[in-house]
């Protein structure tokens, strides 16, 4: 039997955009149908330490975007019994817009990234606009601002963040992108976040099509599979079906929170 601490997860959908299958695949998609996404952060913890994996986008930003915002993830955390204000450890899997905004938020936490993310964001990578155009720059300056105030925390590939919690370098989408794998009552499970945006770009080995190294992509999805105890233990970072497969804490947060620590509602 495990001596590891059995953590919970729940994924909080914040926001929302259309859009079609074909500008979810590297190539395009010839069986172009709606294909929309869902934004999320998402909450571990486990007895009275709570840990948030990214922070989403402001309304604002939404706006800009052309995003349809929901509700702040601070609510949804509220409504897990939760205070952002008492968050003290937020792991960012990256740096794009809908992964690290809101800055408003955990004003009393430290933030994990990988040291690779933080060269790459404000790095020469970014003196070309198609590969600067998913940041937003006030979200980088808050970032630079937590390191110079001692509120970053920097890793370097694998590396152990409390027992049965660990982050992953894997790449692909960004230089830096990291995963979180999280020991739970139903084994290992992997929040891919944008190692993978839909279960379809990891089982069809089909890239999303923003990429900064296509082979690291690809090679990322086998290890969020190795790392997982089985696929149904990788969860996509923002696939409408994590909402439909599986199941609310409680009915009055249907389509809005669901716990994956679980297993599926279809197992």
């Amino acid at each position: 039997m495990s001596s590891l601490p059995n953590y919970e997860i729940y994924a909080i959908k914040y926001a929302e955009h259309h859009r079609m299958s074909r500008d979810n695949f590297l190539g395009g998609d010839a069986h172009d149908r709606p294909m929309p996404l869902d934004y999320f952060v998402w909450l571990i913890r486990h007895d009275r330490q709570a840990w948030v994996l990214d922070t989403g986008f402001s309304p604002e930003e939404a706006k800009s975007r052309g995003r349809d915002f929901k509700r702040c993830p601070a609510e949804g955390l509220r409504a897990l019994g939760v205070d952002p204000d008492a968050v003290t450890d937020v792991i960012i899997s990256h740096m794009h817009y809908d992964h690290c905004g809101n800055n408003h938020l955990f004003q009393k936490a430290k933030y994990h990234i990988q040291e690779k993310e933080m060269q790459f964001a404000t790095g020469r990578c970014m003196c070309h606009r198609s590969m600067r155009y998913p940041f937003t720059l006030s979200d980088i300056l808050s970032m630079v601002e937590r390191v110079h105030t001692d509120r970053a925390v920097f890793h370097n590939d694998s590396e152990d963040l409390a027992p049965g919690l660990s982050v992953h370098h894997v790449g692909g989408h960004t230089a830096g992108l990291q995963v979180l794998r999280v020991h739970t009552a139903r084994g290992w499970v992997v929040l891919a976040s944008d190692a993978s945006h839909f279960y379809a770009n990891m089982e069809n080995q089909r890239p999303f099509p923003i990429i900064y190294n296509t082979v690291e992509m690809l090679e990322g999805y086998k290890t969020c599979y190795k790392l997982a105890s089985s696929v149904d233990h990788v969860i996509p970072g923002h696939d409408p079906l994590v909402m439909a497969k599986y199941p609310s804490p409680r009915p009055e947060l249907e389509g809005w929170i669901v716990r994956l620590d679980v297993p599926p509602k279809s197992a």
